[in-house]
């Protein structure tokens, strides 16, 4: 699902973008400048007066390298507001620079499923800052964890104490022992459960013992909301299982991607114009089908949308030699970036997720 439309080359700032941080979502300005004939992120940045490392963490630029004519680039933040109740009582959070639609429903004690479904989100992990959301369900802000609390537990009466490895995530290891993220977050007074790192003990609250070994593939189980969505959506897994044994991808993973993408709707556009399940840009499509399939791809109809994307993922799974991580990028961020750069530090997130997914549906 390539992001990347036909660009301009401009001068290359790849180690301006390796020392920036992943940014969940960023915040937007009114007024974007838009890039014209010739324009550099260089002079764009000159012109404007403001830094290029602003312009590339503003505006999400998958391949810094690279700009287009036409493209809105965004110069400046939004400033940020407290979430505030309406007038019928409901609650309103506005969204700030570093929040994820996962942190902002644990924050409320409500479901990803539940918020997405309020606001009528086609990707809840994709938000902005000054993006107001509802929040379903008259839910009230978790108090944050006084300092005191701050550290773990000792473990007693046989509670497992988990150290997180380098690479884990909140989500996968909830996953591994079969809890939520939210009472680990709990449980360890984490005011950002997105944020851990190597050697921190977590206390896992009423979690099974598991080996430090490869983790068993039903480990997890969906949530009782996506659970249902699935369901409803079973006609779509099928096509995707299908084509998944066909090319030979795994099939959670191919499940994961499109879970992520577009949540197996057909109906799914992006602002950037990637179609269907697998959000397909048609650009993406035409090369699919020409160099890989040798068949027509039509973005609109499911079945050649879910063929030509799992096709895609099969040819950067072999590209990468199994390398899932790098073939995600690929599929996120262009191959060629991936080629000369591997994974950006802003496509980590993207990996983070789909890897989540895929051990929900049994990868």
């Amino acid at each position: 699902m390539q992001r990347l439309r036909p660009m301009t080359v401009v001068g290359s700032i790849a180690a301006v973008v390796a020392a920036l941080p992943v940014l969940a979502a960023v915040a937007m300005a009114a007024d974007p400048v838009l890039v014209r004939p010739g324009d550099t992120l260089t002079s764009i940045a000159r012109r404007s007066g403001v830094s290029i490392e602003q312009i590339v963490q503003l505006n999400r630029l998958a391949d810094p390298n690279r700009i287009y004519v036409g493209q809105k680039l965004r110069l400046e933040e939004t400033p940020t507001v407290e979430a505030a109740p309406t007038s019928d009582g409901e609650i309103v959070h506005v969204v700030r620079r570093g929040e994820t639609t996962w942190g902002i429903a644990m924050h409320y004690g409500v479901t990803v499923s539940a918020m997405a479904a309020a606001n009528q989100m086609t990707n809840p992990g994709r938000i902005f800052a000054g993006t107001r959301l509802v929040i379903p369900g008259n839910a009230a802000p978790t108090p944050a964890p006084s300092a005191a609390s701050a550290q773990p537990a000792p473990s007693s009466g046989g509670e497992i104490v988990h150290v997180v490895r380098r690479g884990e995530t909140t989500w996968g290891i909830a996953m591994h022992y079969g809890v939520s993220v939210a009472a680990v977050a709990d449980t360890n007074a984490l005011t950002n459960p997105g944020r851990i790192f190597a050697g921190m003990r977590l206390v896992i609250p009423g979690g099974t013992p598991a080996p430090r070994g490869p983790r068993p593939e039903s480990s997890a189980t969906l949530p009782a909301d996506m659970a249902a969505a699935v369901a409803k959506r079973d006609e779509v897994r099928r096509l995707i299982v299908a084509e998944a044994e066909r090319f030979e991808v795994p099939v959670a993973l191919a499940l994961a991607v499109a879970w992520q993408e577009s949540g197996w709707r057909q109906n799914v556009v992006s602002h950037a114009g990637a179609v269907g399940v697998m959000q397909l840009l048609p650009s993406t499509a035409e090369w699919v089908a020409s160099s890989l399939l040798r068949e027509p791809v039509d973005v609109h109809d499911v079945r050649d949308n879910v063929r030509g994307g799992v096709r895609l993922l099969a040819h950067y799974l072999a590209r990468y030699d199994g390398s899932v991580d790098l073939a995600l990028a690929a599929y996120y961020q262009g191959q060629t970036g991936t080629d000369r750069h591997g994974v950006y530090p802003v496509t980590r997130a993207y990996v983070d997720a789909i890897r989540g997914l895929q051990r929900l549906f049994g990868g």
